[in-house]
């Protein structure tokens, strides 16, 4: 924490609690990795989507955004409709899920200020419940309402590195106990998200560091890439928000998929690639193919469950 003397009180906490949230989620991936591998199924590549990540690179992964990425909405709202059809909460409560999520549908993109209070709404709802419950009604919440919203393209673009022995990660400010559901039901290798404090098996209310957005999850990657032993300039992140550029800015092969503006125009100006499946045609290319020999990470998930009032 030395080389962060210089910083102002304020930054130096804020960065601690990036870093800090950042290696929280890495561990509790690694965790989770091993039981994703074992459910792994084997999808074939869409005509469209090109060989891109080179087969048996072992340096080399790919880390994937989740919401609005890979799948359509946020997972942390689908979430709370499960919930709430499980008596979680009232319908007052289920009518701001309602409108949060019809805010992100025609936003489509991530905004601070409403993931928070859609945060802040879960975790109130989740504290003083047991993790093991959660994690059940998880898969139950994902085959109901997020199995459906996965896009197509993206996951052919995950199985290219799956395919190419490589691992693949989901990063996420959504709970990590969702991620890791989303990432094995995918077949990727695991989840990076925002981890939740609990006592003897039951969620207390509070975050582990901060939730898992921004700088947090490039801190999540960088943590995760230097205990798997991956060379991050040839790895791959996928995103769709402009949140996420520092991610992207972390590895050598970054792909904006399903762009907000500001990622589009930062993109181009980096000659990054771009993938938009919104429109149904062919995605658009930006910059240049990786270079021969060089391979992608393998991006899987692990979020956590930023689900109880927050403040965490």
């Amino acid at each position: 924490m030395a080389a962060l003397g210089w910083l102002t009180p304020r930054r130096r906490s804020a960065t601690a609690r990036s870093v800090l949230a950042g290696e929280a989620s890495a561990e509790a991936a690694r965790k989770s990795s091993q039981e994703a591998e074992e459910a792994r199924p084997q999808a074939p590549l869409t005509p469209e989507e090109p060989q891109f990540p080179v087969v048996g690179d072992d340096k080399a992964a790919a880390f994937f955004d989740l919401d609005n990425t890979v799948m359509q909405g946020a997972a942390i709202f689908h979430f709370g409709r499960g919930l709430y059809k499980r008596k979680f909460f009232e319908t007052r409560d289920l009518a701001r899920f309602a409108w949060q999520q019809a805010w992100f549908r025609l936003a489509g993109v991530e905004d601070p200020e409403h993931m928070q209070d859609a945060r802040d709404s879960a975790l109130s709802i989740v504290k003083g419940h047991r993790v093991a419950e959660l994690q059940t009604i998880g898969e139950e919440i994902y085959d109901e309402y997020m199995a459906d919203r996965i896009w197509p393209g993206t996951r052919a673009l995950a199985q290219a590195h799956l395919d190419a022995g490589q691992k693949v990660w989901l990063v996420t400010a959504a709970p990590v106990e969702i991620a890791t559901v989303i990432a094995r039901r995918l077949g990727l290798t695991g989840a990076l998200g925002t981890v939740a404090e609990s006592v003897d098996g039951i969620y207390t209310g509070r975050l582990v560091g901060e939730p898992l957005h921004g700088p947090a999850k490039a801190e999540a990657v960088r943590a995760l890439a230097m205990a798997e032993g991956l060379d991050l300039s040839r790895c791959a992140a996928y995103s769709d928000s402009h949140n996420d550029i520092p991610m992207l800015s972390l590895v050598g092969h970054p792909y904006a998929i399903n762009p907000d503006a500001k990622l589009r125009r930062h993109a181009r100006e980096k000659d990054w690639r771009l993938r938009d499946y919104r429109t149904g045609r062919k995605a658009a290319k930006v910059g240049i193919p990786a270079a021969a020999g060089v391979g992608a990470v393998a991006g899987g998930t692990a979020a956590a469950i930023a689900l109880s009032r927050r403040r965490r």
